[in-house]
């Protein structure tokens, strides 16, 4: 089940936890990715605190956490290989997984259809 933030985040629990990266509405917006600073293992964030930066040659925009938690991984093919969040964005070019301080804040996240309906809208 994968969750969306209105700030275009996506989260999807597996088996190592909480994977997150950008939406492919998203990751269109920003045009070519070319860099991608990744968060810290280890790093603990709030819900909404930034906890990545993605470059493109149009802007650099934060990565939010979509709910509190501990990072447990980074993808580090994204530092050579920045341009696979354009590629595919809610598959290989995810960011961090998270290990979560509370597995039900997912609840308060949208749904594909209400994600689809915000995007829909601009």
């Amino acid at each position: 089940m994968t969750r969306f933030t209105k700030d275009h985040e996506w989260i999807r629990l597996e088996a190592q936890g909480a994977v997150i990266g950008i939406t492919a509405y998203a990751a269109k917006q920003l045009g070519d990715v070319v860099f991608v600073d990744l968060p810290a293992v280890g790093a603990r964030f709030a819900a909404g605190a930034p906890m990545a930066v993605v470059e493109s040659v149009k802007a650099a925009s934060d990565v939010y956490a979509p709910v509190a938690g501990t990072v447990a991984a980074v993808n580090e093919a994204l530092r050579d290989a920045p341009q696979t969040v354009n590629d595919d964005p809610q598959g290989a070019g995810w960011f961090a997984v998270l290990h979560l301080a509370d597995p039900q804040a997912l609840d308060g996240l949208m749904d594909q259809s209400a994600y689809d309906a915000l995007i829909a809208g601009l």
